[in-house]
């Protein structure tokens, strides 16, 4: 039998017998879908690799999975499908791992590390007891485990969703003080806060023990975007259990939501958190934890040191690095990590294409003439400006138009009304960018403005109100305006903008946390809204060196940009960021080199972009690589052939040939879309790939074809004409198609050959089906032979 006869006759009824049934409570699911398939860019395209599917998942209640089955055929031995029952279960966090061909059963327990040879499957609650005990849980534990999600069909818990809820639950309930989860942004860390609460208030968890009452739970953020979307959304089954802190210490309620700025106290009022007892709260839920929360010198620390009784959970994106090691030294060790890596490679983030873009002013500097003066009369010091100097000390006119150009250029050549994030350096340099970028698009203005809406706007904190609007707009993407938004600080975090495409870095982003934060601005993914990746468009270098950092979820290979002159003159460097960190807290100008001075403003003279340089974060998630993909299939091919010839001989091999494939469409190589890019659509594949990695001669399938039909006359000449027609025409179909004609499954069912009669009938030609593989092999061997 194969696998799927093996699974429905003999591995389901083991499994029932034992009492895990297809509908109930203890209950397995199979051919579950734990991660998307990740997203990879090939040329112009993106597309899914394969999902994880387990063939089977126990379950001992619809939340608690408990154990990961593989199945193989019943003629291959069970414990083929161990190892990968293993890598399911550390995936997981499963403690429990079943390998079984139908008749053999072998298990893996994680707490003991021992295999054993079953002849049936444990029961739910032999199972169940048997983690209890390894877990070392105690009644409480289990029965907050226990108590059901709330149930949303829209939002169910991915696994590593439910592996940190169920890791905060067992810290919390087992009596941890100080707990952190760090999850990158767009993996749903408000979902997983939301059923942490709902479970614990659901288990009428308390710090007192105290069975009469529900606990108290305060969820506290720094902006006001993430405190009233979780409140108005995810928490909204809590119903009239919540309430926001706003001016009065309100009591009575068990869900309560505010921002530090509401409850910290300042110069002027003491701090309205002391009007509560210090042991009111029984748990905290402190998100973006990452921003100033356990900061030493921060008064939101002394908000989270009067609640000290609270247990106290920390949600952050950021690893640990020096500029967040304070989070970390006060919460202590994440309980669990999801990180971006990990997001992209499951597929449920989206990758990124970075383009890196240098204006002539970056490239060489700007320097003034003898006593220039700016518009505001103020002598302009006579030295060169560099990047790092822009919109701090002086604002430059003609880099900003440059720029702004180049952004219109590039949304009208992909999508005009692809969702865009502009980063500047200060809000005033978000209103100038606003307005260079607005009447660069005025034909867009009348169709924005009948929308109620603009094509261009400014999010920054002097907007207020009118800046919320536009952004909730911007957020909802059933709204097509605005398009574009400029900001310096406000929308680096909190942002839920799912069909944000591009993501414009107009300014240095010398923190990695803030980095990170940025772009998870573009990480989201919406199929349905045709967005499986977004774009980096840098102008400042940001992105080049954070990527070359180590600590960005693996090392990247140095990426470098080409820098072209007036003569057309190429020359590759490298991007250096200063490690200044410049702050904008204020919305003040200021000049950093001299404090209180205001930024210098002049017109810059003629300038324009000196290069653009495109990457693409590899296959393996662990480096950037061009997004050239012809001379990316070309490294490719030569790192697995060192020389045309091991390719061919790879090649001529129907076995070799389809592992080859394999790899190179995961990573991300499809040879269609490689010989349309290469502009070589009649190409054979071998010899595209050859011309690529070697600069080997170029043929057409329809050349190969031709040579083999008159340099190996011979061999269909040992051929009966009733074989030598079946031959010809599945040479004819590979000189249409390429090489995939060379799968009989497929190419028999088809025309011309379905003409021949059944594939046993045409196989009869031969002598039979061996015979029949056998010379479809050789044919194929001819076909690439020198």
């Amino acid at each position: 039998m194969n696998e799927a006869e093996t699974c429905r006759t003999m591995v389901r009824p083991k499994l029932e017998t034992a009492g895990w049934l297809a509908n109930g409570e203890r209950h397995y699911r199979e051919q579950l879908h734990v991660t998307a398939g990740r997203v990879v860019l090939a040329g112009c395209t993106a597309k899914r690799l394969k999902q994880k599917i387990p063939d089977y998942l126990l379950y001992f209640t619809r939340d608690v999975p408990l154990a990961v089955v593989e199945a193989k055929s019943n003629v291959r031995p069970a414990g083929d499908g161990l190892q990968q029952a293993k890598d399911y279960a550390q995936l997981l966090g499963l403690k429990f791992a079943y390998a079984t061909n139908g008749t053999d059963i072998i298990e893996y327990d994680y707490f003991t590390h021992l295999e054993t040879v079953l002849t049936a499957f444990p029961s739910p609650t032999e199972l169940w007891q048997r983690y209890q005990l390894g877990m070392g849980f105690a009644s409480a534990v289990r029965d907050a485990l226990l108590v059901p999600d709330f149930y949303r069909p829209d939002k169910l818990p991915r696994y590593y969703q439910r592996r940190a809820i169920d890791a905060a639950l067992r810290a919390i309930v087992g009596g941890q003080k100080r707990c952190l989860l760090t999850m990158a942004t767009g993996t749903g860390k408000t979902i997983v806060a939301f059923q942490i609460c709902w479970k614990l208030w659901s288990a009428k968890w308390n710090a007192k023990n105290d069975p009469t009452r529900k606990p108290r739970i305060l969820f506290l953020a720094d902006r006001d975007k993430l405190v009233s979307d979780p409140m108005g959304k995810d928490f909204a089954p809590f119903g009239h259990a919540r309430h926001r802190i706003s001016g009065k210490a309100e009591k009575g309620r068990e869900m309560y939501f505010a921002l530090y700025q509401a409850l910290s106290g300042d110069e002027t009022r003491p701090g309205l958190y002391r009007d509560y007892p210090p042991d009111y709260f029984d748990l905290i839920v402190i998100d973006e934890c990452h921003r100033g929360s356990a900061n030493d010198e921060g008064r939101w620390r002394d908000i989270l040191e009067y609640f000290e009784p609270a247990h106290q959970l920390g949600m952050t994106a950021t690893p640990l690095r020096e500029d967040n090691r304070d989070t970390y030294t006060y919460f202590h060790n994440p309980l669990y990590t999801y990180s971006l890596k990990q997001g992209i490679e499951d597929g449920f983030l989206a990758p990124y294409r970075v383009h890196r873009i240098v204006t002539s002013f970056d490239a060489a500097g700007w320097r003034p003439n003898k006593g220039q003066k700016d518009r505001n009369g103020e002598v302009i010091p006579d030295r060169l400006y560099t990047t790092k100097d822009f919109e701090r000390v002086v604002s430059v006119d003609a880099r900003n138009k440059i720029v702004a150009q180049h952004i219109t250029d590039f949304l009208k050549a992909t999508d005009r009304y692809a969702k865009t994030i502009v980063f500047c350096v200060d809000q005033d340099h978000a209103d100038i960018m606003r307005r260079e970028l607005s009447n660069l698009n005025t034909d867009l203005a009348d169709e924005a403005t009948a929308a109620g809406s603009s094509y261009v706007a400014r999010v920054t904190a002097d907007e207020g109100d009118i800046g919320g609007g536009f952004l909730d707009a911007f957020q909802d993407p059933e709204k097509k305006f605005p398009v574009i938004l400029t900001t310096s600080q406000l929308l680096t975090t909190g942002v839920d903008a799912p069909t944000c495409k591009n993501v414009v870095l107009f300014r240095m982003v010398n923190s990695m946390t803030e980095f990170k934060q940025i772009i998870g601005r573009g990480t989201r993914l919406r199929e349905d809204h045709g967005k499986l990746f977004f774009h980096i468009l840098d102008y400042n270098g940001s992105a080049n060196e954070r990527f070359a950092d180590p600590d960005f979820d693996g090392e990247p290979a140095q990426a470098t940009q080409e820098e072209i002159d007036e003569a057309g003159n190429v020359t590759v460097v490298e991007v250096h960021c200063d490690p200044e960190q410049f702050e904008d807290d204020t919305g003040r100008i200021i000049d950093p080199y001299s404090p209180g001075r205001v930024k210098l403003r002049v017109h810059g003279g003629p300038g324009g972009i000196a290069a653009v340089v495109t990457h693409d974060l590899a296959a393996d998630g662990t480096k950037l690589r061009t997004a050239d993909l012809s001379a990316f299939t070309g490294e490719e091919v030569r790192g697995v052939a060192p020389d045309a010839t091991a390719l061919r001989a790879m090649w001529s091999k129907p076995v070799e040939r389809s592992a080859l494939l394999k790899a190179l469409d995961e990573r991300g190589i499809d040879l269609h879309i490689l010989a349309a890019e290469a502009g070589q659509p009649e190409a054979d594949e071998f010899d595209l790939l050859a011309h690529l990695a070697y600069n080997a001669p170029l043929r057409t399938r329809a050349e190969r074809a031709a040579q083999l039909r008159t340099a190996h006359a011979l061999f269909f000449a040992g051929f009966a004409p009733p074989a030598r027609e079946v031959l010809n025409a599945i040479l004819d179909k590979f000189a249409e198609h390429g090489v995939g004609q060379f799968n009989l499954d497929a190419v028999l069912q088809v025309k011309p050959l379905s003409d021949f009669g059944t594939v046993t009938e045409i196989a009869e030609r031969f002598g039979g089906a061996d015979k029949l593989l056998d010379a479809v092999d050789r044919m194929q061997e001819l076909l690439y032979a020198n």
